[in-house]
């Protein structure tokens, strides 16, 4: 399996049918010809979000004969080994208290009215025209516009700041292989402009959410300048690429079932249980972060060695037939909704509130405004995005 690749991504799921009954605890190797583990089973990727068998950190992990085969990382990428999400208590812990306050469900709910006019300015902008690229004009602005204004990144710079991201999600797991010099340059300039931005907020704090991380003290403990960096820049990255996929592949999957799509746009109440059922049949995070083997763990009878990368198939586990009725089924009114879309246990997503909010608003009002809203290409014809964690499209044209 090339389960980074373009092809993979467009129809991964009757692979991973195939694998939950005869081989969930199964081994591949990326192209960087790293072997790793996929746990395809509800119940084994839900496990190994808690399992302290596993670690998020290789260097806990891993033998000192393992880390001397470990492929060379540039420099510009080790402050990035530093956020929170490739870390372990104690050090994930006092990270995420440093950001969470920032994200509760009653603070994200008082942003309603700005997702709101954003969406509506997005359709505004496009509505004469009687077709748009989804992805460019809808799904990714809104995420990007949000979270650079919760951090306070001046509009100007939105543009770029997706430009580098997507470089960088496109090739993280390459790090031995040419196609990484694109993301070293890409984080370097990412390091550049985020390093004059902290120095501007230290001089002139403003309210955002930079500023507030600046002058955070939690328990008398600050972020390190590293950390900083590592933080505000998770928070760009995932604070958009995630949602972007959410809205964008829901759209499609609604209209790809438009029984479902017309249920929804005659009753919009229910973009509560369709986000939910959306988020657990597309699953835009497709993978599970980084985990390896603390020590040589066995699962289902098969041995995973020590210090070997292990990733959780999200995009399995949201179709187990042991745990979903008729999994294959888009149904929006699916109640007691258990994906696994945002992960589970202390690395749940944060920003969990804020994308269900985002693509409920998002996904309401373009149904509402374009009642005649339909794909312009074939599916067939759309291309993916590569990449290990994320699916996603590169573009999705519509006509309306």
């Amino acid at each position: 399996m090339d389960i980074v690749s373009s092809q993979f991504k467009a129809n991964p799921f009757p692979i991973f049918t195939r694998l939950r009954a005869e081989e969930p605890v199964c081994s591949t190797t990326l192209p960087d010809k790293t072997r790793i583990w996929l746990l395809s089973r509800y119940e084994d990727v839900n496990s190994l979000f808690k399992d302290e068998r596993f670690t998020k950190e290789r260097r806990k992990a891993m033998t000192a004969q393992q880390l001397r085969k470990q492929p060379w990382v540039p420099p510009v990428f080790r402050p990035l080994e530093r956020n929170m999400l490739d870390l372990d208590p104690t050090d994930h812990t006092r990270l995420r208290a440093l950001v969470q306050k920032a994200f509760t469900p009653r603070l994200i709910e008082q942003m309603r009215s700005r997702v709101d006019s954003l969406a509506e300015e997005l359709l505004d902008a496009v509505a004469e025209k009687g077709e748009m690229d989804l992805v460019r004009d809808y799904a990714l602005p809104l995420p990007m516009t949000l979270i650079t204004e919760i951090l306070g990144v001046p509009a100007r710079d939105r543009d770029k700041f997706h430009r580098w991201s997507n470089v960088i999600v496109s090739v993280s797991q390459f790090k031995s292989n040419w196609r990484v010099i694109p993301a070293i340059r890409a984080i370097w300039m990412f390091n550049r402009y985020l390093r004059r931005f902290f120095k501007e907020r230290r001089a002139s704090p403003k309210d955002d959410l930079t500023s507030a991380l600046i002058q955070a003290e939690e328990g008398g403990d600050a972020l390190s300048e590293d950390e900083l960096f590592a933080m505000v820049f998770l928070l760009l990255v995932a604070g958009h690429e995630t949602t972007v996929n959410l809205i964008a592949n829901g759209v499609l999957e609604l209209l790809e079932h438009p029984d479902q799509m017309d249920k929804l746009r005659n009753d919009p109440s229910m973009i509560r249980t369709a986000v939910e059922e959306l988020l657990r049949y597309t699953s835009p995070v497709f993978m599970s972060t980084e985990r390896y083997a603390r020590e040589d763990v066995t699962i289902r009878g098969v041995t995973i060695p020590q210090g070997e990368l292990t990733l959780g198939v999200i995009g399995s586990a949201n179709r187990d037939e042991t745990v979903f009725e008729n999994p294959d089924v888009l149904d929006l009114t699916r109640e007691n909704n258990k994906h696994l879309a945002f992960g589970n246990g202390i690395h749940f997503c944060l920003g969990a509130p804020l994308a269900r909010l985002e693509a409920q608003i998002a996904i309401n009002t373009l149904l509402r405004r374009l009642p005649n809203l339909a794909l312009k290409d074939p599916r067939a014809s759309l291309s993916w995005r590569p990449g290990l964690f994320l699916r996603g499209f590169k573009a999705l044209p519509v006509q309306f």
